[in-house]
């Protein structure tokens, strides 16, 4: 009885392919900004790689206004739409956004009666400059490379997974680990 001898090299084709299946999704997760945000992990990298750009105040704007659509009562409103007004929108604020003078007022008109919908237009305006300005360019930074190599090659396996809760757009810290394998 003759052994058929098992082909090695298609077991390693089917690994390589498998392996690169892998790296493409994660490429097409990475590769939309509302999915990477969604991502504590990816916020991580993200904000940092904003700090070298020195522009790390939108992403942190664009988080406080999600967190702040959650609010419904009105004196919790009142304080937090205050707070996040002198800390991002107002002329001279410590980590002041690019806003047009219009959006500012329509902001500053809003704080006599905040709604959780006081900032959305701010907010979508900050999101754009990060999806058409700061995100392609971080998509070929080396540390979007090296987030996509560990997460690609399984080194995300045997570290801290990335913490995610997705309800709508909101991106909630207190949320159920996954790994992207």
């Amino acid at each position: 009885m003759a052994h058929k001898r098992l082909p090695f090299s298609g077991i390693t084709k089917d690994l390589d392919q498998t392996k690169e299946k892998k790296r493409e999704r994660n490429k097409r997760l990475f590769l939309s900004l509302v999915m990477f945000l969604r991502l504590k992990g990816g916020q991580m990298v993200f904000r940092d790689f904003l700090k070298s750009e020195f522009c790390e105040e939108n992403l942190d704007f664009w988080l406080t206004c999600q967190d702040f659509q959650s609010f419904d009562n009105r004196e919790e409103l009142t304080q937090r739409a205050t707070r996040i007004y002198e800390e991002f929108i107002r002329a001279d604020a410590p980590k002041q956004v690019n806003l047009d003078f219009k959006t500012r007022e329509l902001i500053s008109e809003s704080l006599q009666h905040p709604s959780p919908s006081c900032f959305v237009v701010a907010q979508r305006r900050i999101y754009g400059l990060m999806e058409n300005g700061s995100f392609p360019r971080f998509i070929q930074s080396e540390q979007y490379k090296g987030l996509c190599h560990a997460s690609s090659s399984g080194l995300g396996k045997h570290r801290k997974p990335f913490q995610m809760k997705c309800t709508g757009d909101s991106v909630r810290h207190d949320s159920k680990p996954i790994i992207l394998s």
